[in-house]
């Protein structure tokens, strides 16, 4: 169990806190974003631009900028195979190599090594799947996104809470979102380019917004207005601290996978996502070929593993009454953000 006593808590002041809990999204999208952030903190412009660089170089910020929304923009993926324990980090080594894979975790499972594939179009992704299978000699579950209930890794961690939003009390929108394989996010050029220089994370400058369209060949005024579209759109799901989780303490992480009957799988989805303590609720295909009953998956992030089971048992007992299991994580393999490198045709 991972406690608040760590080297990352002692080594921040309430100034960090205040920054890391509340610009996690809502950063601005202006010439000079950090000028707001500094009159919201109360220090000076070029401090926020340090304590955000800081915060990245000690770990406990491990991106910051844009979130990108890779169903939206292009075609993903989650996928697994059933890795055998002494070919394992071969496997690992392999998948780990495509860099179109942004995460890869071990679960505790027979489907024991999972993985996102993120590409351009749904032909792609599922040639990179195809070419896993030769390479590995192992069968890969294909479980693309169906619908959308709750997804948002966006939450407090400088707290003692045991799982992710205890101390948050509030529902939140978990409407059913559709999810097209097929999708491309009809991008202009300005805008693919600009994915393609942010997804590594902002500049940590006091313009930020202004040295990428300087990278990029445009007018600032035209890269703000192409920022503002793509969150208009969920390209962008949102501007921040993109927090690391395991290094704040939250590493007791469990996927639970449900067999929810389809004619039930809007209303239980939707009532699932809203609670404050789902992290990620999404529907996915079954695979009954593969032996894979299961349609419905929500993730708990947490500190304490007793208290995301005691979460787990009350999902299992009020709003998912139907079979289901547990899968942990058990190691990160991986983990990058998705690449849109194939974007942008030569």
């Amino acid at each position: 169990m991972s406690t608040l006593s760590g080297n990352w808590r002692e080594a921040i002041d309430d100034v960090d806190a205040a920054l890391i809990d509340g610009y996690q999204s809502g950063f601005p999208v202006t010439e000079r974003p950090f000028r707001r952030l500094a009159a919201d903190l109360e220090i000076d412009e070029s401090a926020a631009v340090d304590r955000v660089r800081a915060l990245r170089e000690a770990g406990i910020v491990r991106r910051f900028g844009a979130v990108l929304n890779p169903p939206v923009i292009g075609s993903s993926t989650l996928a697994a195979v059933q890795a055998p324990a002494d070919r394992f980090d071969e496997i690992a080594g392999i998948i780990n190599d495509y860099r179109q894979v942004n995460h890869n975790y071990a679960r505790d499972h027979e489907w024991n090594m999972w993985f996102v594939v993120t590409a351009g179009s749904q032909a792609a992704r599922d040639e990179i799947l195809a070419d896993i299978e030769d390479r590995t000699g192992c069968d890969v579950l294909n479980l693309p996104m169906l619908t959308d209930y709750y997804i948002d890794l966006e939450f407090p961690v400088v707290n003692g809470d045991r799982f992710a939003r205890e101390s948050l009390a509030e529902r939140t929108d978990s409407s059913a979102t559709r999810i097209s394989e097929a999708a491309t996010g009809d991008l202009s050029t300005l805008e693919a380019e600009l994915l393609l220089e942010i997804q590594d994370g902002f500049p940590l400058s006091a313009t930020p917004y202004r040295d990428i369209a300087g990278e990029l060949g445009y007018a600032v005024t035209d890269v703000l207005g192409a920022v503002e579209r793509l969150l208009e759109t969920g390209c962008l799901k949102r501007i921040g601290c993109v927090i690391n989780h395991v290094v704040t303490g939250f590493d007791a992480n469990c996927m639970v996978v449900w067999d929810v009957p389809d004619d039930e799988l809007d209303v239980r989805g939707e009532r699932a996502g809203g609670l404050p303590y789902v992290t990620l609720c999404y529907h996915r295909p079954r695979r009954p070929d593969q032996d894979w009953p299961y349609n419905l998956f929500t993730m708990i992030h947490g500190r304490d593993p007793e208290a995301v089971d005691a979460k787990i048992d009350e999902l299992a007992a009020d709003y998912l009454p139907v079979d289901h299991e547990r899968l942990y994580s058990t190691e990160t393999l991986k983990q990058t953000g998705a690449r849109y490198d194939d974007l942008v045709g030569p």
